[in-house]
Parts: C-alpha cells; sequence; structure tokens
C-alpha cells in the first residue's frame, strides 16, 4: 500500500506524531498510519479531524458498511488488498471507494481510469479497511472447512517428512499449503491467530477431537475441533518447525522457530506436554511490535510514569517490577531498557528465556542444563564492566543478593518478582534473607503491574449502577456527580469480540522515600508501608483501575476482576 508523504507531514507538523516515531512505525513494514494507530500513537478521531478536514472529504465507519457487490465488481480484487482500498457502493457512474490516504492523487487517477467512473472517496481506518476487505474477499473460513473434512477424509500418518526453513513467509505458505493436511492446517492455525492478534495457541487432545484454543486480550475461546485422528501428524509438525525431538513422547520439550507474517519478523515459542490422550502443545506469540513501545506510549498514570523515569535515570540502584505470569512485566522492562541504552551506556541483561532481541544491549540466555544459572550469568556480567543489568527474574536468594550487592556498588539493575503488590515485594526480599539494611539501601522504585480489557469504544454501552456500589469498591463522593460508566456491548461489533479489544496495562509504583527506608530496616509490615505509601500520593493498583474506568477505557466489572481490594 503506498503511503503519500503528505500524510507524514499533516501528522508530524501537527504535531501527532515526531519524525522518529514515522520512520520507526515505517520500519515495521506495511502502513505506517495502520502502525501508529495499533501502537495508540495516534488516536483515530485526532486523524480522521487531521486529514478530513484537509482532503475535504467525509470519514465513514467500516463496520455499520456493507459494501454494494455491484461496486465491488468494478476493481480487481488484487489492486484493493495492495492498496488498502475498498469500493463500497455504485450510482451510475459514481463509485464510492473507501480510502486510508486520500492524498495519493496518482492511485486515484488509476481507479478512475480502471473503473471507467466519477470516483468520490472517504476516509476509513487502515484495519478497518483491511478486516472488510477480509470479510468480503477472504475465503479461509471455507478453505478451513474443506481442509477438516480432507483430514477426517484422510488416514494421516503420525510421521512428516519435511524441510521447514529458518523463516517462513506465513501468508505465501498458507496460501500455496502442502501437501500433507497438518501440515496446511498448522500454516492455517498460525494466520488465523496472527490475524485475531493472539497471544497463545492451544492445541489439546480431547475424548473424541483436537481442541484448539486462541488466547486473545486475557480470555481463551475455542477455535475448532479438528478429528482426533490428526494429533500426532499435528504434534510432530510442530516439533520440526522448533527442531525437537519428534520420537520423544514421554517428556516435556520446549523450543521456538519464526516465521514471517506482513514483512515483519515473529517469534513463536513452543511448548509441548505429555497429557492422558496424547500431547498438549502451547505456542506463545512474541510480536516485537509491542516490545518497541516507549514508557510513554504505555499510557501509565502520570505518577507512576514519573517515578519510574526517575528510577531508571539514577545512577545505581534498584527497580523491581511485581505481577503474575502475562502482565506485560517484561514490555514495561524492555521499554525501560530502551529508555536508557545509549551509545556510552554498556547495558546487560540476563533472561530466561531471551524472547526480544535489542539492538545494542548485551543479552545472555539462561541455561540450567549447562550450568548458565541467573546467579551465575550475574556474577559473570559483574566482571563485564556494566552499567545497567537486567536480571529477568529474581527466583531465589543467591541472585536476590547478587543483584542488590550489585545495585549498591554502582550498577542500575532492573529486574523482577512474583508478588501480589509494590509493598509486598519488600517483605519478600526480606522473607528471602536479604537483610532490610540492604534491602533499603538499593530499592529505588517497586511497581506492581496488571493487564485489563480495553472496551470498544465503537460498541460501549452506558451502564448504571447503583451510588452503595460505587462507594463500596472506592470511588469517593465528589467522583459520583456526572459519573458516566460503560460497559461491553452483550453481542461486541464487527472490530472486537464480546466488547472488548485490547488490553492495558494498571499500574501502582512505590517509590521509596526517606520515611519509607526507615521503615523497611525498622522491619515494618506490608500493610503498614502501604499505608504511608498511599497517604503520600501513591496510587494502587483498584486506585488506577477505577481511573481507568471513570475516562471509559475499560469497564468497572473488569476493573474489579484484575485489582484486589485496597487494605
Amino acid at each position: 500500500m503506498r503511503i503519500s508523504g503528505k500524510i507524514r507531514r499533516l501528522l508530524v507538523e501537527g504535531g501527532l506524531v515526531s519524525d522518529e516515531e514515522w520512520a520507526a512505525a515505517r520500519e515495521r513494514g506495511g502502513s505506517p498510519v495502520a502502525t501508529l494507530l495499533a501502537q495508540g500513537r495516534v488516536s483515530e478521531e485526532a486523524l480522521f479531524e487531521t486529514l478530513g478536514s484537509v482532503a475535504g472529504i467525509p470519514p465513514v465507519d467500516m463496520a455499520n458498511v456493507r459494501p454494494d457487490p455491484k461496486a465491488v465488481e468494478t476493481l480487481p480484487r488484487e489492486l484493493c488488498l495492495e492498496h488498502g482500498i475498498l469500493p463500497v457502493s455504485r450510482n451510475g457512474d459514481l463509485l464510492t471507494i473507501a480510502v486510508s490516504d486520500p492524498f495519493d492523487v496518482l492511485l486515484l487517477d488509476d481507479l478512475r481510469r480502471l473503473s471507467r467512473c466519477h470516483v468520490r472517496p472517504v476516509l476509513s481506518h487502515p484495519a478497518a479497511i483491511k478486516a472488510a476487505s477480509e470479510a468480503l474477499y477472504d475465503n479461509k473460513s471455507a478453505a478451513m472447512e474443506a481442509l477438516l473434512d480432507e483430514v477426517a477424509a484422510s488416514g494421516v500418518s503420525s510421521e512428516i517428512d519435511v524441510e521447514i526453513k529458518q523463516q517462513e513467509d506465513l501468508e505465501s505458505v498458507a496460501v500455496q499449503g502442502e501437501d500433507a493436511p497438518a501440515v496446511k492446517l498448522v500454516n492455517m492455525l498460525l494466520l488465523r491467530a496472527l490475524k485475531e492478534k493472539a497471544s497463545d495457541i492451544h492445541v489439546e487432545p480431547g475424548d473424541k477431537a483436537v481442541r484448539v484454543r486462541f488466547r486473545v486480550d486475557g480470555s481463551l475461546y475455542e477455535v475448532m475441533r479438528p478429528p482426533l485422528t490428526i494429533l500426532p501428524a499435528l504434534i510432530s509438525r510442530l516439533k520440526i518447525m522448533a527442531s525437537l525431538d519428534i520420537a520423544e513422547r514421554f517428556s516435556p520439550q520446549d523450543g521456538k522457530f519464526q516465521i514471517r507474517f506482513e514483512n515483519r519478523k515473529i517469534d513463536l515459542r513452543l511448548s509441548i506436554l505429555p497429557v492422558v490422550g496424547g500431547e498438549k502443545a502451547v505456542m506463545r506469540i512474541l510480536d516485537t511490535g509491542t516490545m518497541r513501545l516507549t514508557l510513554e506510549a504505555l499510557g501509565y498514570e502520570p505518577k507512576a510514569l514519573a517515578d519510574i523515569q526517575r528510577a531508571t535515570s539514577a545512577a545505581y540502584g534498584m527497580m523491581l517490577l511485581t505481577g503474575p505470569t502475562g502482565s506485560g512485566k517484561s514490555t514495561t522492562l524492555y521499554a525501560c531498557v530502551r529508555e536508557v541504552a545509549t551509545p556510552d551506556v554498556n547495558v546487560v541483561t540476563v533472561e530466561d528465556p531471551v524472547e526480544y532481541r535489542m539492538d545494542g544491549v548485551n543479552q545472555v540466555p539462561v541455561n540450567p542444563k549447562r550450568g548458565m544459572t541467573f546467579a551465575g550469568a550475574l556474577r559473570s556480567i559483574l566482571r563485564q564492566d556494566p552499567d545497567i543489568i537486567l536480571v529477568g527474574e529474581i527466583r531465589d536468594t543467591e541472585t536476590a543478593d547478587i543483584a542488590i550487592k550489585a545495585a549498591l556498588t554502582g550498577h542500575l539493575v532492573l529486574s523482577t518478582l512474583h508478588t501480589n503488590d509494590a509493598s509486598t515485594t519488600i517483605t519478600r526480599l526480606t522473607d528471602m534473607g536479604i537483610d532490610p539494611f540492604m534491602v533499603s539501601s538499593s530499592l529505588l522504585c517497586v511497581g506492581a503491574q496488571r493487564l485489563a480489557r480495553r472496551l470498544c469504544k465503537h460498541c460501549r454501552v452506558r451502564v448504571d449502577i447503583p451510588p452503595r456500589e460505587l462507594l463500596a469498591v472506592g470511588y469517593l463522593e465528589p467522583e459520583l456527580e456526572g459519573l458516566e460508566l460503560y460497559g461491553p456491548a452483550p453481542e461486541g461489533c464487527p472490530r472486537c469480540k464480546n466488547g472488548y479489544k485490547g488490553r492495558f496495562a494498571i499500574l501502582e509504583t512505590l517509590y521509596l522515600d526517606g520515611e519509607l527506608k526507615r521503615m523497611v530496616v525498622e522491619g515494618r509490615s506490608a500493610n503498614e508501608l502501604k499505608e504511608v505509601a498511599l497517604r503520600n500520593g501513591m496510587l494502587s493498583l483498584r486506585r488506577v483501575g477505577l481511573l481507568n474506568a471513570m475516562r471509559g477505557v475499560s469497564s468497572l466489572e473488569e476493573v474489579l476482576s484484575v485489582t484486589l481490594e485496597d487494605s
């Protein structure tokens, strides 16, 4: 798809994006506008207001438009998909076409010539045009059904003899396919998961069929049930892609592989686990796009953002992030590293595993089988003259002790720990045997993070909740006046799933000032630390969630489900 330079100038001159942000979005391939919208760096409203006012063309919501078949037949399918356009309606010789770039005059001239009509462009979101085009042109649902019929009819073997490349262009492979039904099924599963923005794919044996589920925005849902006879071939194909032992079926195995999708590299981490009925496979999709976000783009509260930036700008000390698996800790840590990784700074990380590669950063993978543990790697790193050290996770007392000593000897240390909130992180370190004085002297800031689902702004609905219940969950009396809360639409809309689309981070930060450091040395409890921190202005997880519900970002129900009541 061509993007005219005028859009870049309008967005940059209008202060919506910087030249650097545009260049970074362009490097990812595809449409820079679609990338900026997906990353939240440009709002749809601001984009439409800027482009629509200058071009003098109206915006259109493709989710509520059904293209006229006569209009669709006017232009070739390949042309529309290549340029990200879609004919919407035709009235005589007037053809209305949805475009995301109204300034591409060469394309508009080509459309007039090909259609032999007067072309009337209307403005729409690139992703909305793509979704409408896929719904109109894409026959992959029918192809999937045909493939499952083929799988059921074929007596697939348990072994697949194929060569797998280091990288495969998923879209071309899914279209072309290979002879083995299991190979086609894997390719189409991966393609569908990426288009639905799934974070995980689960393939698990059932009593009569294989259950395939995707995790989208934190929630699992079933997508299909292929015949049970294909499971051995399906698992073998995945093992081949990840360079695992296809003959080993009674021990867990872990591996990874890489594919290409929409001109960008996608890493997938594969885990195989023997279960009753066969083997279960779980694939974690690691899209480097999310790891390129800056701290500002992550949308934290100003207080939390200021605390993190203050900690990462320190010459030495330790910052810890806590939260359950899948709460976005790695995204935040990588954003912190990018904030401070300059050519005059030596940044070294130790991770298990290294999920995303960062230019200019030395990343060390943990390998316990070869004696490379977190503690062992950390000792070696300290002899590499580091300025900043990222430790993927503090799992034991030895690693915690070395990390804290590194923070006390002129290094900035960033790491994670599994606790429920920020205040309990401090007591967790002392429970691990770390001297309270060492904790007080080294620790700068602790953050606790959760991910909550974001309401679809196109179909969210107003909800009425009794004031008594709002006060009970933590809202203040003055906040009830004029308060508007939203919930998900029961059926959702074409742009979302069940009324939610995407997730956002809820972050509480506890910055250790003089009073809190003194309390740590005195061995005060986590509740006492939290009480003082709240009194000094800390925003708890629940409070941050309530603020986002007030803004209509998420529903109150979702906020309450991912945060604990403040003590």
